[in-house]
């Protein structure tokens, strides 16, 4: 018996031994047992009181194909190299001439990749992780003709990126008290290298200085922002205005670090209002809103949108309706992205959007220095802070839109992030390959959650909409599915212990004798059971001792015998 709950194979000594133990030794004549012969539990056989046979199923020329992912690590950097060992093995009568098969790749549920590899052999392949948290890569060699099943033939294995480093470029225009606090949020994370680019003194500051009195450092812009711009994994601008310090090309650079998956973050001050906004550059394409020219000096206290509540960037933060008030905000007008977040008379405060394969992040205002320095309470910048740059950085648990499964045991909990306020059903194909649907209840805002028991181990495929994922309830490949031909060598020992055969199915069924105890018990063509002339009860039959009419006259004389002794 297969052990569906967990993966310990074939149960099957545990199940002759429960047979076993409901029958007396003495009347067990032969143990017939028909099998492939493959049990994971042979060291808990039973003292067998009769001959043994087993009837092989199987044929002589059945082969199988098996996928086998040797030691995946539970950890990985990304965009770094892991290296993985696979082999891919033929059992059994496998076609002659065949020394490669396809193998495909897919990461995180993107289009395979193929590559035609070796049969029998180690492969060291390498696979670099494309973001941090959950990546999910699966391994799959095609069905081949004849092959006896295709279970084995997929492995899906789990690995979790972590950044080693986040590279961050930080680009101050002047000088002011939020330029410090951003940067002390990036220095004290020990995770992080920052490059730090501020305006100190403006080519226009008449200050009566010599220059030969001046001590400041050239800085390497051309280096950073042509050159070596692709190495940052995040660019901020802080009340950045144009000053002509970054020529165009530099800032047309930018755009397409951001195109090609790069990401902006702007901290908009009053100079993103006015003609030298770096919104009127070549950044205006990837910008996702666009200054009125109007700065708002007022008090409010940010707020989430409707839209924000759904958004994981920043539904449920921390202490939300009692935050410190802002001073200043910069008026926008979304012209696209997602606005989470807003301020003074329901104006846009935070806007999150994708351009290309990168994202963008405006935030409409310089004075989110205050939640740190605790005025009016203070407020989580620390945390929106770090929630963006997970954003920016694709990471998992910060999509917007995602569906993954969390699997305990044989059952999973589907979880379904979406902006949306109603979804379709969420398609389970199961590893038979029969299809479930079920409905998605929502538990919070933009969540949405569903369980489901799986019947066996194996691979579950999820679909909701334009979204899909993929999870393992037990082992993809399961203990039972690792040797699929049918052999006798397991069970030889034990059989030839108690005098029992081996047999094919393929050959015919055996013809049965009665032989003796301790003489063997098998040969070609034919099993022996043991005689056993053990008494057999076959029928129980009640006769009455006297009529009952008798027996109550009797019960009677003697009840009133003994009440008349006892009343003397």
């Amino acid at each position: 018996m297969a052990d569906v709950q967990g993966d310990g194979g074939t149960r099957l000594m545990t199940a002759l031994s429960n047979v076993l133990a409901e029958e007396p030794r003495t009347r067990v004549a032969g143990i017939i047992v028909l099998s492939d012969g493959r049990l994971h539990d042979l060291e808990v056989a039973p003292d067998l009181p009769a001959p043994l046979h087993l009837l092989l199923s199987g044929q002589d020329t059945d082969w199988d194909r098996r996928l086998v992912v040797r030691n995946p690590p539970a950890f990985a950097i990304i965009d770094e190299p892991v290296i993985l060992t696979l082999r891919i093995g033929d059992q059994g009568d496998a076609p002659a001439g065949q020394t490669t098969a396809p193998l495909e790749i897919a990461i995180n549920r993107g289009e395979p990749e193929i590559f035609d590899v070796p049969i029998g052999e180690d492969i060291k392949l390498p696979v670099t992780l494309p973001h941090g948290g959950r990546n999910v890569i699966q391994f799959t060699v095609p069905a081949a003709d004849n092959e006896l099943t295709d279970r084995n033939n997929t492995a899906l294995i789990q690995i979790n990126g972590v950044r080693d480093r986040l590279r961050v470029l930080l680009v101050s225009g002047k000088p002011h008290p939020g330029g410090r606090t951003w940067r002390n949020l990036l220095k004290s994370d020990s995770s992080v290298d920052l490059v730090h680019f501020t305006i100190l003194r403006p080519p226009g500051k008449q200050d009566g200085v010599p220059v030969h009195e001046l001590s400041l450092i050239a800085f390497p812009t051309r280096e950073l922002f042509l050159e070596k711009i692709d190495d940052f994994d995040l660019i901020i601008f802080d009340r950045y205005k144009r000053r002509g310090i970054l020529p165009e090309i530099y800032l047309d650079n930018i755009v397409r670090y951001v195109e090609a998956g790069g990401a902006v973050l702007v901290a908009a001050g009053p100079d993103f209002a006015t003609a030298d906004s770096i919104y009127r550059s070549p950044l205006s394409t990837i910008l996702p809103a666009q200054p009125s020219a109007r700065v708002v000096e007022a008090r409010y206290m940010p707020e989430v949108t409707d839209l924000g509540t759904r958004h994981p960037v920043t539904s449920d933060l921390p202490g939300e309706g009692a935050w410190g008030h802002w001073l200043r905000q910069i008026d926008v007008t979304p012209l696209s992205g997602d606005v989470v977040m807003s301020g003074q008379e329901g104006r846009p405060l935070l806007v999150l959007d994708r351009v290309g394969k990168g994202r963008v992040v405006l935030l409409a205002s310089d004075h989110a220095w205050l939640w740190s320095r605790g005025y009016d309470g203070g407020g989580p910048q620390r945390e929106l802070l770090r929630r963006l740059v997970h954003w920016m950085m694709k990471e998992p648990e910060l999509e917007e839109e995602a569906l993954w499964a969390e699997a305990t045991g044989q059952s999973m909990r589907v979880i379904r992030r979406s902006l949306a306020t109603e979804l379709g059903p969420l398609t389970i194909t199961q590893p038979d390959g029969s299809m479930v649907e079920l409905k998605l209840e929502e538990t919070a805002p933009g969540r949405f959650e569903a369980e489901h028991n799986g019947p066996e181990i194996g691979m579950y495929r999820l679909a909701e909409g334009d979204l899909n994922a993929v999870v393992g309830l037990g082992p993809t490949a399961p203990r039972e599915f690792e040797e699929t031909i049918a052999t006798g060598d397991i069970l030889a020992p034990l059989i030839a212990s108690v005098h029992g055969g081996i047999l094919r199915l393929q050959d015919g069924l055996p013809v049965l004798r009665t032989v003796r105890e301790g003489r063997p018990a098998a040969g070609r063509g034919w099993i022996g059971l043991v005689s056993r002339d053990v008494p057999e009860i076959r029928g129980v039959t009640r006769i009455p001792l006297l009529p009952p009419w008798l027996v109550l006259l009797l019960a009677s004389v003697l009840i009133i015998g003994g009440w008349l002794r006892e009343g003397r």
